[in-house]
């Protein structure tokens, strides 16, 4: 997604099972590989993921 995406679109390197499909390639975007998982972040389940995903798109959105 050259231009970035939207908050809540999930990214089109997506597959089937939510794994990024660009995961250890070159091409991977820089935002994505510098984002490291942390216990905060991830908390006890994908919904808690989420919403911290979705609280930090909100808080850097331009």
């Amino acid at each position: 997604m050259p231009a970035g995406k939207p908050a809540g679109v999930p990214c089109v390197q997506l597959d089937e099972q939510l794994r990024c499909r660009l995961f250890g390639h070159p091409d991977r975007p820089a935002v994505c590989a510098g984002l490291q998982p942390d216990p905060q972040m991830c908390g006890q389940d994908r919904g808690q993921a989420m919403h911290w995903l979705g609280w930090l798109e909100a808080a850097t959105r331009p």
